[in-house]
């Protein structure tokens, strides 16, 4: 298995803490969970690059314009 095929497992793993700080309570804390998500979207759309994943990429790329939404609402 090369870095590239590996790079799945991290973005699997920001995702899930990304996820987790989403819910809090804390603005802090939902706010890093935006950035942590749009860090995740950039780790999917490298490893669907690799793999030819096109509907990833155009997912990841959706997801990334929310993502950031939700940063500049919390921001606030």
């Amino acid at each position: 298995m090369d870095v590239l095929d590996a790079l799945q497992w991290p973005a699997m793993l920001v995702t899930l803490l990304a996820s987790w700080l989403i819910a809090s309570r804390h603005t802090g804390r939902r706010n890093a969970g935006f950035w942590l998500f749009l860090a995740s979207n950039v780790l999917w759309m490298v490893w669907g690059w690799h793999v030819d994943a096109h509907a990833l990429i155009a997912l990841q790329v959706g997801l990334a314009i929310l993502n950031m939404r939700g940063a500049r609402k919390t921001g606030n």
